[in-house]
């Protein structure tokens, strides 16, 4: 008796291999390398985990991926946890990622690492690019969690070193899923705000998981695209992160931060007594020279003796009439002088003395003949003498 063999659609089949897969791997944790991790418009996350011999597909849904901690990179070894499921329209199977961790704190100093080495080869570490901070802030913008000892540690500082400052805080959350964000959004709204002079991002201290926020690219641009210059104070002394290589100043603690961002009352008391009493010296050194030099005036012959420094300027003025007076004479002399000479050359061509010398004028018809062929016989002549006329008439 021949048994008829069963024969499944292609349906049947995955779905038979969708229980049996789905039903064994319900609950699992796989550990690997993340590649291809893509960030999808809706929030849900699509990436592959691979070893050095095979690659599985891995879906993290919207919802599930806001308790990351940190944003996962290509590279990055992570463990996941979650069920196996299959897609039958592809005939594929997935890990449904319901939780993601580093593989061990190594994996999260690794990536640390990786995007250190990238912004500063970019220049976001450059220390020509990092701003001043002003010395007399009016308006501090402080991000931080507004329920953390950080904000009241600034707080107090503040109130102690220089009350006059308004503190501007931004409510912000500084640690887990959506921190980093958070974060970006505060820096976003304070730059927002014209007068703001200077912003503090702090926080207390805590695990390199804790403080993972601030090593997130996103808050590292925000950082650096900041129009007011960014002290960071993050987590204790020993704490680097990147937000700490990209801001203007680092601080070691949220309360140093404040402390550096703030002059001190006291220190400010101490220099302005100090500039007055130099002031006061400075003054008082003026005065007594100016009293010297008045005395040794006083006491000055001049002064004891006014009629003398008189009469000295009566003496110039005499002195200078006098000089005035002989430039005036010797002017006047050449004047003269320049005169007669004139006056000689023009009696020189008097005629009255040119006749009494003996020459006579000839005229005919009124005017006088001075050539030869100037002279007509048939018109009468009139000679002139010294002594009088002579009239001819040929006719």
């Amino acid at each position: 008796m021949n048994e008829e063999k069963q024969i499944f659609t292609v349906s049947e089949l995955t779905q038979s291999i969708k229980f049996v897969l789905e039903s064994a791997f319900d609950n699992i944790s796989v550990e690997g390398e993340i590649s291809n991790f893509k960030s999808h418009v809706s929030g849900h996350w699509y990436f592959n985990l691979k070893d050095e011999n095979a690659v599985i597909n891995c879906t993290m849904w919207r919802g599930f991926n806001n308790y990351v901690f940190f944003t996962p990179q290509d590279g990055m070894k992570i463990i996941v946890t979650g069920r196996l499921t299959v897609y039958p329209p592809r005939g594929s199977y997935q890990i449904d990622v319901r939780s993601m961790k580093p593989a061990g704190e190594g994996e999260l100093q690794a990536a640390f690492e990786r995007l250190k080495q990238k912004l500063k080869s970019e220049g976001l570490f450059d220390v020509e690019r990092k701003r001043a901070i002003p010395f007399f802030p009016s308006k501090i913008g402080v991000i931080t969690a507004i329920d953390g000892a950080a904000i009241r540690d600034m707080i107090s500082v503040a109130e102690r070193r220089f009350p006059l400052v308004e503190l501007i805080i931004a409510p912000t959350k500084v640690q887990g899923s959506g921190a980093a964000e958070d974060i970006v959004d505060s820096l976003t709204e304070l730059n927002k705000i014209k007068d703001i002079d200077v912003i503090i991002l702090a926080r207390g201290g805590g695990s390199i998981e804790d403080l993972w926020a601030f090593n997130e690219e996103i808050v590292a641009r925000a950082i650096y695209t900041s129009r007011i210059p960014v002290i960071t104070g993050i987590g204790h002394e020993i704490d680097f992160t990147i937000a700490d290589f990209v801001s203007d100043l680092r601080a070691p603690t949220p309360s140093v931060a404040m402390e550096l961002a703030t002059p001190d009352k006291q220190e400010l008391k101490n220099a302005i007594e100090y500039l007055d009493q130099k002031m006061e010296e400075l003054l008082l050194e003026k005065i007594q020279e100016y009293r010297q030099r008045i005395d040794d005036v006083v006491d000055s012959y001049m002064f004891r003796y006014p009629l003398e420094k008189v009469r000295n300027f009566y003496q110039k003025i005499d002195n200078l009439f006098y000089k005035i007076s002989q430039q005036i004479d010797r002017k006047i002399l050449l004047s003269e002088r320049e005169i007669q000479k004139y006056f000689s050359i023009i009696s020189s061509y008097d005629i009255e003395k040119t006749l009494k010398k003996g020459f006579t004028l000839i005229k005919q018809d009124d005017k006088f003949v001075t050539r030869k062929q100037m002279y007509l016989s048939s018109k009468p002549v009139t000679i002139k003498f010294y002594d009088g006329e002579l009239n001819l008439d040929d006719k």
